[in-house]
Formats: C-alpha cells, structure tokens, sequence
C-alpha cells in the first residue's frame, strides 16, 4: 500500500513521506520527549483529524498519536512484501468428514488479518479460512467463496434475494450444510428474510457473525465458526438459523431460529438471543444437544421451495408520545404499501394518528402492529383503542419480532398475487414465527440469559 492510499494527509503526510516511510514499514516517533516504535498501520478514511498517525506496538495493540511541527519520524525497518498464495477452492477432501459450503457477505467473522500491515481481509477461498482459523480442517470439508462485501448496516432486500439464491446453488452441489458469514447488526434480519425465502430446506443453513475482531485476544470468530462448521455438518435440521456464543466465555454456542432470533447487546459475546421461544441446540466441544424441536429434520432429497423476492415499499414505524398522523401519511404518498407498527406495551399507538392508520388501509395499504417490548405478545382486545385499530383493519401480530414482521410483509407482497392474500397470512405460522401461546419455561429462559 503506497502513502497515497494510506488515509494519511496534510502534515503526516508529509512526514512519513520525508521520512521514506511505507504502510507495514516500522518507525519511531519522537514526540513531546517520548519515543514510539511500531508497524506503521493504514488510516481509516474517516475522521475529521488528519493529524494522527496509527502504528501497532509489540504488544499487538494500535496506537494513535497527534504530530505537530517539531514531531519526527523516522523509518527503521521495511516491512517485508509477502505473496498471496495461489488461491483454492476447496483443501484436499478427507472422506470422513461432511462437507460445508461458506459463503462470506462481508462480515469480519470470515476476514483474515495481515499482522504486518495490519490490514483486514476478507478470505476468499476455504486456504484463507484454513489459514485463519486452522482447526477447520479437522472439522469439515470446505467451498468457500465470497457473495458479496457489504457492511451489514448497508443489506438491502436485494442482498437477501442474492444470498438466497447463492445459498441454493450450494445445496445443489450436495453439500452436507451452509455457513453465512454475515455482520451481526443486522443478522438476525437476514436470517428471518432467508427463512421465508428458502423453505423445505434438505439440510441445515446458519449464519454466523463475530461480536469482535479476529486481532482482538476476545474475539469470538474462530469459536462461532467451528461450532457452525460442526452444526450443519452434522445436526439433524433443516431450517434457517443463526449459530453464535451462548455465554460470554467460549464454553458453547446456541443455535437459534432465524425468525426468533435478536441481537440485544451491542458488544457482548453472547448477544444473540432467542425471543418468545427457546434456542434449538447447543453445541461445544463433546456435541450437539437438541433443546427444542426444529421444523424439519435433515433430509436430503426434499427438494428446496425458494421464493426469494422481497418488496422493499414497507417499513417499521415506531410510535411514540409525539409522533404525528403526518409521519403516517409521507409513507402513503411516497407509494409505500406496509406499515409495521412498533407499538406500546400491547400494541398501543397514540389515538391521534387513528385517522391517519384508518386513511392507510383505505388506501391498500397494510398496516400490522408488533410491540416494542422483546419478550411477551400482542393483544389489541384489552382496551378500546386496541380494538378500534382492529377494526379498522390493523393486523396484530402475536409474539413476532417487529423485524421479523416487516420481513415477512416484504415477502408476502412480493409472492401473492393480492393485497388480501398477503393480509390473511400475515397472522399465519409460516416458518417458525409465530407460536399461539408463551410457554412459562420461555421467560425462565429468557431471564436466565439476561
């Protein structure tokens, strides 16, 4: 990597470049009286403060420090310049072992690191995984190939038809199971949007992300994919799930259903969990134990039903205190087709926005109600404002996700054939989603996990 794609500009610049200083070169800095040596690293793109150069000590952590005029550099040592290895598809196949299709969509859990430069990339064939998590090769026979590169945060409803259909050409080369590596803000989305597109699934999918960066010592990377390498190489399911840590040590991993399943932590290790039902397995080291039945078990020669459109003219609206019946209105006139309420407590929305739900649905469009809590259900009977709602034609939507509902909405406008049939199964179980009522043991669960 030459200067100029360093990220580095103004007065950095020119010091490292008077210095003859290159990415992965190590330098010293002379700074306000104090000396710093390290592998000078790439500078990230944003940020507003130029006058920052990144290096990685030899304690493996990076460190930023502030240049000024009377700051000098200089380079020590050149980084070595090393071949990229010719790339392979699969490793030598061992017979006794299952064979695992790994799709990366852009996620870091399938990234390998350059500890010279410091630099993160994505691995783009089963020797890169191979390389970064070694012990794969003792777990499964690998395909591996990259679908796409996208930050999770940026998945449209046109990556989930991708990944749909890349998931299906996998399968078709009989493999014993399929690995998403997917970043976890929106995880748990894509896996509910992949679980309506792919149905009668013959053997398992799951996706799997990493909480924190394969050069961080906490990092979960290598555990999460191993145990979902191990996961559909061997347990008998056949649905979409998602498979990450079930405790903030590396003791084991859940397997959760993808239509089920929420990211409730922004760091944790462990923060995916299960909502308004419990998780399918449990995998660690001595095995696989199932804890709730899965829909369909492993079975070959079913042959998948993939209906993998999605229509993007729907979104979630939360309500609150001070929302306005205008909110409601710009999404019917910008052509919008579905609502998806987040609603209080148990499916509550402000009276005053009552006439403009009423002017959506008199329009075509639907409109649903979920809940902003996580754990519990949807009961629009309870209070009059509720069953106004009902009446008028909002549909509740028992204990689904909110993004869940929305997915589904998307999907059903776009694989019905009309407005009422997506409307009736809209309060249908299609893949999971809805179960008629919450078990005790649920919230026992659930609070056991918090």
């Amino acid at each position: 990597m030459t200067l100029d794609d360093s990220g580095y500009r103004g007065l950095v610049l020119e010091k490292l470049s008077a210095a003859g200083a290159k990415v992965g070169d190590t330098i010293t800095i002379d700074h306000q009286g104090r000396e710093y040596v390290g592998i000078l690293m790439p500078r990230a793109q944003v940020g507003r403060d130029p006058d920052h150069v990144v290096i990685k000590l030899v304690s493996g952590y990076n460190v930023g420090i502030r240049l000024n005029e009377l700051s000098e550099i200089h380079s020590i040592k050149s980084g070595r310049k090393r071949k990229r290895p010719a790339e392979k598809t699969t490793s030598k196949a061992q017979s006794d072992l299952p064979t695992v299709s790994i799709l990366s969509t852009g996620g870091t859990i399938a990234s390998k690191v350059d500890y010279q430069t410091g630099a993160v990339n994505p691995a783009l064939s089963a020797q890169d995984l191979y390389d970064t998590v070694p012990e794969l090769k003792d777990h499964a026979n690998i395909h591996a190939r990259i679908v796409m590169s996208v930050f999770s945060e940026n998945i449209q409803p046109a990556d989930w038809t991708k990944i749909a259909r890349s998931v299906s050409s996998e399968i078709k080369k009989s493999v014993d199971g399929v690995v998403i590596a997917h970043g976890t803000d929106t995880l748990g989305i894509t896996s509910a949007a992949l679980a309506f597109a792919l149905q009668d699934l013959p053997v398992p999918v799951v996706l799997v992300g990493s909480q924190r960066s394969s050069d961080r010592p906490s990092s979960d990377a290598a555990m999460n994919l191993i145990r979902a390498t191990d996961f559909v190489g061997h347990a008998n399911a056949a649905e979409i799930m998602v498979v990450m840590h079930g405790q903030t040590d590396d003791t084991f991993a859940y397997a959760h259903r993808g239509t089920r399943v929420r990211k409730c932590h922004t760091s944790r290790r462990d923060a995916f969990q299960s909502v308004n039902y419990s998780p399918l397995f449990k995998i660690d080291e001595t095995g696989i134990a199932e804890l709730s039945a899965p829909l369909l078990r492993r079975n070959p020669d079913r042959k998948l039903k993939m209906k993998p459109k999605f229509d993007d003219r729907v979104t979630i609206v939360n309500t609150s205190p001070g929302i306005k019946p205008d909110v409601i209105d710009s999404y019917v006139d910008s052509g919008y087709r579905g609502l998806v309420l987040a609603g209080t407590g148990l499916g509550h929305a402000p009276e005053h926005i009552h006439s403009a739900l009423k002017r959506a649905i008199d329009a075509g469009v639907i409109v649903a109600m979920t809940s902003q809590c996580i754990w519990g259900r949807v009961n629009m009977n309870v209070y009059r404002p509720g069953v106004e709602m009902l009446e008028m034609g909002v549909i509740p939507c028992e204990n689904m996700l909110t993004e869940t509902a929305t997915v589904k909405l998307m999907w059903l406008l776009a694989n019905t054939k009309t407005v009422e049939k997506a409307h009736a199964a809209m309060s249908e179980c299609i893949v999971g989603e809805i179960s008629m009522r919450t078990e005790q043991s649920e919230y026992r669960i659930q609070s056991e996990a918090c």
